[in-house]
């Protein structure tokens, strides 16, 4: 028993040396074979590892944007097209809630003396958004109650706005124009700390007026959208019901009316997408493996050609076919495991060249290494099996005769 693993393993070591000296022997031959498979490893390998660093950037960014929040989408009836501040003061009033901020948008080009934009966008929040957000605010002071309750014509600016309209000058106290109407700037707030991927979905106004101001200038008493901030240590699932509930009272209890969602629920979907998306990635840049593997099978073809004569020799001094077809197998799986490795090496490091490049972090993939590598590995025993037939089949009479 243990002589015959010992020549098991001195077999299947020469089966290794064999084939590593055939590969070194034709060093031009085996890096174009390989060259496929390199490819194709490292390209499932960034692909994958690349969408996982920016879906985990992004649903970091939501959820520390989201945690302990709920939005609520309000479509309308035909009697009731959205909610008023005094609906608004029923939901604050829940035993849930510790706060409600409604968003009213407001069209309309932000103009400073003669520089005028009409790409910026201008939103009306109530002071509550800043209590919540209290490290917002870097220069001038926050919307407050006051410019709530007396719809008063003040607004606070993003940092790009100051850029565009009040470079080198302290924009405090200045008077900016939105939609026609004079606002005078008392300011200036940092744009969202999610930063990163999540801004670009998130997005963030340019000017930011209080809402009841941006009702008067939509000629409008009702608000669509908004934003509900829960106690600390409530359940987003129980206070989500709770929220139904009374919206549903204000709506008389038609249906379709509103929509509750959380971050919680926007996350799942993301996490579905970035799935699906990684899994339709991975299979189109598996195609350079499989092109990677018939340029395995191409070789290891011409290699029994030209190897015709050591094979015949070989099994005129009685070598059976499973030997022969083993050292060309081994040959075979060797060229897509260096190509493999070497293709996982070169895809972690362009991943996180990537994932600094678009401002995510990296994260360390062991399934798509292993999907990878592995699947490397079986293109080269898949591919190469063929060719290893071939060569166990051949007949020693004729092999010799070729020479």
């Amino acid at each position: 028993m243990n002589n015959h693993f010992g020549k098991s393993f001195i077999m299947f070591r020469e089966s290794i040396s064999m084939a590593l000296d055939n590969i070194r022997n034709n060093k031009v031959r085996s890096f174009l074979t390989l060259l496929g498979i390199m490819i194709g490893v490292m390209a499932v390998i960034t692909l994958i590892t690349t969408v996982s660093g920016v879906t985990g950037s992004i649903t970091s960014s939501f959820s520390s944007m989201g945690v302990g929040t709920l939005t609520v989408q309000v479509s309308g009836s035909d009697s009731k097209t959205g909610v008023t501040p005094e609906d608004l003061q029923v939901i604050t009033n829940l035993d849930s809630v510790d706060g409600v901020s409604p968003t009213v948008n407001l069209n309309g080009r932000v103009s400073y003396g003669k520089n005028v934009q009409t790409g910026k966008t201008t939103s009306g929040k109530n002071a509550y958004y800043f209590t919540a957000n209290p490290d917002m605010i870097v220069q001038g002071r926050a919307l407050n109650f006051t410019d709530d309750d007396n719809s008063t014509y003040v607004c606070v600016i993003s940092q790009d706005l100051v850029d565009e309209f009040f470079l080198g000058k302290n924009p405090i106290g200045e008077t900016l124009y939105v939609a026609g109407l004079p606002f005078t700037v008392v300011g200036r707030y940092k744009e969202d700390s999610g930063g990163g991927v999540a801004s670009i979905f998130m997005g963030s106004a340019d000017v930011i007026i209080p809402y009841t101001t941006a009702m008067k200038v939509n000629n409008s008493d009702e608000v669509t959208s908004f934003t509900v901030y829960l106690k600390e240590g409530v359940e987003s699932d129980a206070a989500q019901s709770e929220i139904e509930d009374a919206m549903d009272k204000l709506f008389d209890y038609e249906e379709d009316c509103f929509t509750v969602s959380s971050m919680e629920s926007i996350e799942d979907t993301m996490n579905s997408m970035a799935t699906m998306l990684s899994s339709l990635l991975a299979g189109i840049a598996s195609i350079a493996l499989l092109v990677g593997g018939i340029g395995i099978m191409n070789m290891m073809l011409t290699t029994v050609t030209e190897r015709t004569t050591e094979i015949g020799l070989k099994k005129a001094l009685g070598a059976v076919p499973g030997q022969i077809q083993s050292q060309f197998l081994m040959e075979s799986f060797l060229l897509s495991m260096i190509g493999g490795l070497t293709g996982a090496v070169f895809g972690l490091a362009l991943s996180f060249g990537l994932c600094k490049l678009l401002g995510t972090s990296f994260v360390f993939n062991g399934g798509a290494i292993l999907l990878g590598v592995g699947f490397s590995a079986a293109v080269g025993i898949i591919f190469g099996w063929a060719p290893a037939r071939k060569a166990s089949k051949l007949n020693p009479i004729d092999a010799l005769r070729a020479a």
